[in-house]
């Protein structure tokens, strides 16, 4: 019997729509060969919407999201909205406050055969396999911001259930892998960060299988390029866990290949590639769809489908070992020619597991 999913596609702006589409062809084969009933429904969101709405996150595509299994999107905003009045980032905002989208996942690895893509030294990426867990709804991005014409400020909260929370994501998702969860703060100057460190110890006594250690934020900032193999899961807050996990995308050789999940206590979640919408190259398809498609890899394991997204993780190894590879990785295929690539490694799997 197939598994039903109610699916809302979120393509966005600049390149969203591009890497979108090619990610939806890729599951459309991986249903198909997995059993799987995809029911796939778009919505105007982030910049289109405001054209189209007047709004970056129209109630209709917000009422899609909170009845959907799960939500898939491209990416949104550029200078064309900096200046409106709800820019695209807003509503993005808006979204992950209304469907309760606290825990944000970015996992970072380096693929085997991939380490000379890295901007480091071979032997200091190989094997690295590092997961960001950010938490993604308090912080300085949630706090009031007051700007004046000569003083400005922007106030940073956290309470302790918020920290609680994120913190069991973590540990829990340490439990799966290798058991290791490093808390970075700024414990020595900030008060967020007291509390932060002695939240994450008091819920690290509950998980007595699991390693914990600490690190402020600059001296986790240099470790990531020096040694990113000494982590497995890194636990943090909004602002700190933005800028890390952007550095840690570097790592693998390009941002254009990650994903990532935001979740929330509730069903489903928002996934989406860590890049921007790219506007300098949007409709050119000069854009690596390989984020999208890890992003929608990262959908199937979270609607409990693992199997599948390990065939659609497989099949972008498979086409990039091959050397299909996007400008970014120094290539010349465009984003039809590596979504191509990636759905004939998924049909001669399918062709193999039949």
């Amino acid at each position: 019997m197939k598994r039903h999913f109610e699916i809302v596609v979120l393509p966005g702006d600049g390149i969203g729509p591009e890497v979108t589409r090619e990610a939806v062809a890729c599951l459309a084969i991986v249903a198909a060969h997995f059993e799987l009933d995809l029911r796939f429904a778009e919505h105007d969101f982030g910049g289109i919407a405001i054209d189209n709405a007047g709004d970056p996150l129209p109630e209709a595509t917000l009422a899609a999201c909170r009845s959907a299994d799960a939500i898939l999107m491209g990416a949104i905003g550029g200078p064309k909205w900096a200046d409106a009045p709800k820019n695209p980032e807003s509503g993005l905002l808006r979204l992950r406050s209304e469907l309760g989208l606290f825990a944000n996942l970015r996992p970072a690895k380096i693929m085997a055969g991939m380490e000379h893509m890295s901007p480091l030294k071979p032997e200091l990426v190989r094997g690295a396999d590092v997961l960001v867990v950010r938490e993604l709804t308090g912080g300085l991005y949630f706090g009031e911001h007051i700007l004046g014409p000569d003083e400005a400020s922007d106030m940073c909260v956290y309470t302790r259930p918020e920290i609680q929370r994120i913190a069991h994501v973590a540990f829990r998702a340490a439990r799966t892998r290798r058991s290791v969860v490093t808390s970075v703060d700024k414990a020595n100057v900030l008060a967020t960060s007291k509390l932060w460190r002695a939240v994450v110890m008091d819920v690290a006594a509950q998980y007595p299988d699991v390693v914990l250690d600490h690190l402020y934020v600059d001296a986790a900032a240099m470790a990531l390029v020096n040694n990113p193999k000494r982590f497995d899961v890194i636990l943090t807050e909004n602002l700190f866990g933005d800028i890390l996990s952007d550095e840690l995308s570097v790592i693998p050789g390009s941002i254009g290949l990650l994903g990532s999940a935001s979740l929330g206590s509730g069903k489903g979640g928002l996934f989406e590639p860590i890049h921007g919408s790219a506007p300098d190259i949007a409709g050119q398809n000069k854009a690596n769809p390989g984020g999208a498609i890890e992003s929608a890899a990262m959908m199937l394991d979270t609607l409990g489908v693992p199997e599948a997204a390990a065939a659609l993780r497989a099949a972008v190894q498979a086409a990039l070992i091959a050397g299909i590879r996007t400008a970014d990785l120094g290539g010349a295929a465009t984003g039809t020619e590596f979504g191509h690539a990636v759905r004939a490694q998924l049909s001669s799997q399918s062709g193999a597991m039949s």
